[in-house]
């Protein structure tokens, strides 16, 4: 009889799991999430603009394609899988449906959905940073303020668009007058005017299980970003006479591997940063999230940014990348590792722990 219970118990854990739905929008990182997923032995589906439907009809791990045609819509069909079903946040996923059209979704999502209210305001992601005992670049209230060379940025996930250098108040006043006029922002309140940190950008992704209780590092990256990393193929001649401003939108990504001694602290500024969550946006951090940082001719590392969920860079290492090797010793990507975390808490009766 025991037998017969254990093989019951299986049973009902596995039609659990092969009738489960992970869902994610199509952008980003969805790609990967639902490959992630589809390894971990659960139904995939993916909500994606209808222009994008052939495009992931392509992929046989996608059991369900369905394609909108409105945004209202598109929530609609993510409440459709409520009863059954978990959708996996990437950076499209506020910025494409708005906050208000998000705080509508009834169905569970993984991680802390009160992290994107933080994440979507510049000056709320430094005072994290800030308490969690973190260095980062100063911060300047006021263009009157500027006195070094600084980068202005927007608030959401826009993968740097709108972004621009300033080495005074002035040009600062003008690029922010440039972003009005745009119509990219109504005032100067939705900007931040940070430091501009000199060193190389390395891109530190994490990952915090609640259900054992590890943060694990498990890549890093590097944004390819436009027309920045094009300005580098010309002479300072060139540029000088044709006066190209610098633009940061990201377009691809390039891994890295760190020197191993800037790990452990990277690894401590992790640790701080979960705790920090857990005391200020309760349940605290949950699944992935990235410290977008700049490391100095000294060894520092600069936090600048954080995100609060899976970053595009992880994109790279869909077999798994150098340190996430170190921890499970089998291709893991950042979505296997979020269904793996989905699957295990599933069995242990703690799906609560890891969803909102």
């Amino acid at each position: 009889m025991a037998n017969c219970k254990v093989c019951s118990t299986f049973i009902n854990l596995y039609c659990n799991l092969t009738t489960m739905i992970i869902a994610t929008i199509g952008s980003h990182s969805a790609l990967q999430i639902l490959h992630g997923a589809k390894k971990e032995g659960f139904q995939t589906m993916i909500i994606t603009d209808n222009k994008r439907e052939g495009f992931y009809k392509n992929f046989s791990f996608i059991n369900s394609v369905s394609a909108y045609t409105s945004l209202d819509e598109a929530v609609s069909m993510i409440n459709e899988i409520k009863d059954n079903g978990i959708l996996i946040p990437h950076g499209s996923l506020v910025e494409y449906l708005g906050k208000e059209r998000v705080d509508r979704i009834e169905t569970k999502i993984f991680g802390n959905r009160k992290i994107f209210e933080w994440e979507a305001n510049q000056k709320k992601k430094m005072e994290l940073l800030k308490k969690s005992n973190i260095k980062i670049p100063e911060i300047f209230e006021r263009p009157e303020d500027v006195d070094r060379l600084v980068i202005v940025k927007l608030n959401g996930a826009k993968g740097g668009k709108g972004y621009f250098l300033a080495k005074n108040k002035s040009q600062v006043k003008e690029g922010i007058q440039k972003l009005i006029e745009s119509k990219m922002i109504r005032d100067e309140a939705e900007v931040i005017i940070q430091e501009y940190v000199i060193g190389v950008p390395m891109y530190f992704q994490f990952f915090y299980s609640n259900i054992i209780n590890r943060t694990e590092i498990f890549g890093i990256d590097i944004r390819y970003e436009t027309n920045i990393d094009g300005l580098r193929r010309l002479t300072y001649e060139y540029m000088k006479e044709l006066e190209i401003d610098p633009t940061f939108v990201v377009v691809g990504n390039i891994p890295a591997v760190a020197r191993e001694s800037l790990l452990p602290v990277a690894l401590e500024y992790a640790n701080n940063f979960v705790r920090t969550t857990k005391e200020l946006v309760s349940p605290g951090m949950i699944g992935p999230f990235c410290l977008e940082s700049i490391v100095t001719d000294n060894s520092d590392i600069v936090v600048f940014e954080f995100s609060g969920r899976i970053v595009a860079g992880t994109n790279l290492y869909i077999n798994g990348s150098p340190y996430s090797w170190l921890y499970w010793d089998e291709p893991m990507s950042m979505g296997r590792r979020i269904a793996r975390e989905i699957r295990v808490a599933n069995e242990k009766d703690k799906l609560s722990l890891v969803v909102s």
